[in-house]
């Protein structure tokens, strides 16, 4: 039996990563196999590939391209075949970042984006996807107080306000795949709506 494709997508600083290896351990234990990892990254190639995308400085339409030649290795190596052996893939961000980020946020060719999408997955897109929705200012306060800023982080306000937008816009396109979270709740009330989630899945 095929497995279960899982994202978790926000602003930086929504705490969506608080809750992931969460999530994947109640799998686990509802006997579920489990494949936790993230985009960009996820392989070797992958992982070099984003240590470039958070710390160089590129112009957009470079960075767009890395960021699907990341997913292309990722998908290849890893998502596709534990998908193809009934394992749960829980992912830490996929290609509606890039539509967020490298659309909404840069401003960029967002009909390129699906142009690249439908090319490198036209089968594949995630089961369900939890969006952890918080003001920009608010993330921004948040990602201050936890660490450094990459090259993502360290955008303006602005910028992640028009990110926001455009994952809330993906979210409405698509209501049946987009579990809305708002993350100013506690940790146990978003845990609760996650393990409610996680149970009508099953």
């Amino acid at each position: 039996m095929k497995g279960r494709f899982i994202s978790f997508e926000g602003i930086d600083g929504a705490g969506k990563s608080t809750h992931l290896e969460w999530y994947a351990e109640r799998l686990r234990e509802a006997g579920r196999a489990v494949l936790l990892t993230r985009e960009p990254g996820g392989t070797e190639l992958a992982e070099a590939l984003r240590a470039l995308l958070l710390g160089e400085a590129m112009d957009a339409r470079t960075e767009l391209l890395l960021m699907f030649a990341a997913r292309q290795d990722h998908l290849e190596r890893r998502v596709r075949p534990a998908l193809a052996n009934g394992t749960w893939v829980v992912c830490d961000r996929f290609t509606d970042s890039t539509l967020a980020y490298q659309g909404s946020g840069r401003q960029g060719p967002t009909e390129r984006i699906r142009d690249l999408a439908d090319w490198i997955h036209p089968d594949l897109w995630p089961d369900r996807t939890y969006l952890f929705d918080l003001p920009a200012p608010e993330a921004l306060r948040r990602r201050a107080q936890a660490r450094p800023a990459d090259r993502f982080e360290a955008e303006d306000v602005a910028f992640f306000e028009r990110v926001r937008a455009g994952y809330q816009a993906l979210a409405r396109a698509e209501p049946n795949r987009f579990l809305v979270i708002d993350a100013n709740e506690s940790i146990d009330r978003i845990r609760l709506v996650l393990a409610n989630d996680c149970a009508s899945l099953r």
